[in-house]
């Protein structure tokens, strides 16, 4: 049995944190498995330094439009399979990438946001009941299940700075709140919840407002694992020092 650290970050254009020193703290952190959510870029837009961090194999997903959505595993660990295709809405616009290991699926998802107007939040709620029918697939066949990333929902008041004033935003809006609720009835956990149940741990602060500096931020990144994994869960938390992007990255270990 062994340790492994596994990280999801939403970093709001990749390109943008290469800049930044991305890569270096990659090599500092180096955890085995790292995500990314809305890297906004084509494969072909990357530098060979991005492509080839060394000790990583690297996987992408992108949408037709460029600079717009998309994902990307690191992985020091050899997949078994990686599934880029998906039926119907989940295969739009670059969202979601699968890779399976051994013991495993883990699924990295940059969920739709449905704040700009209700034919995107229809288009949320149509993309987070696909995704359900997927995973559900999934557990029927018997696989474990790992979810990581941008779920654009807080999911109870105390994973948002100010949940009254936020009751009809899109991001916490109730239909949203009760998909998280239903998934997680499906068997699935909120594995930074088994570690910390305190108030005031977010994952986003919108930068306009400079709203980091005072901590009024939202949790809606986050790891899901089966219930089948609880047993291998040694740790769940974020990383709220980190300033790459407007969101922290957020974490888990396992020992497999």
């Amino acid at each position: 049995m062994s340790e492994i650290i596994l990280e999801s970050y939403n970093v709001n254009g990749i390109r943008a944190v290469e800049r930044k020193g991305f890569i270096e703290w990659v090599n500092q952190t180096k955890p085995d498995i790292l995500c990314l959510q809305e890297t906004k870029a084509h494969r072909e837009q990357l530098s060979e330094e991005l492509l080839n961090i060394d000790g990583y194999q690297s996987h992408f997903k992108s949408g037709e439009k460029k600079g717009y959505s998309g994902v990307a595993v690191y992985s020091s660990i050899e997949p078994k399979k990686v599934v880029t295709k998906f039926p119907g809405i989940l295969n739009d616009e670059g969202r979601v990438i699968q890779i399976d290991y051994a013991g495993f699926s883990l699924l990295n998802v940059y969920f739709p946001n449905g704040k700009k107007d209700a034919v995107r939040l229809k288009y949320k709620m149509d993309f987070y009941r696909a995704f359900r029918k997927y995973v559900a697939k999934l557990r029927k066949k018997g696989i474990e299940v790992l979810v990581c990333g941008d779920v654009n929902t807080a999911h109870k008041e105390i994973d948002l700075a100010r949940p009254k004033q936020n009751e009809k935003t899109s991001g916490f809006l109730p239909e949203e709140r009760e998909w998280i609720t239903d998934f997680l009835a499906d068997g699935f956990i909120d594995t930074l919840r088994v570690f910390n149940r305190r108030p005031h741990q977010y994952s986003w602060w919108d930068m306009k407002s400079r709203a980091k500096e005072r901590n009024v931020g939202w949790r809606i990144d986050y790891w899901f694992c089966s219930e089948g994994l609880s047993k291998s869960l040694r740790d769940a938390y974020i990383k709220p020092e980190m300033s790459f992007s407007d969101h922290a990255p957020v974490g888990i270990v396992l020992e497999i």
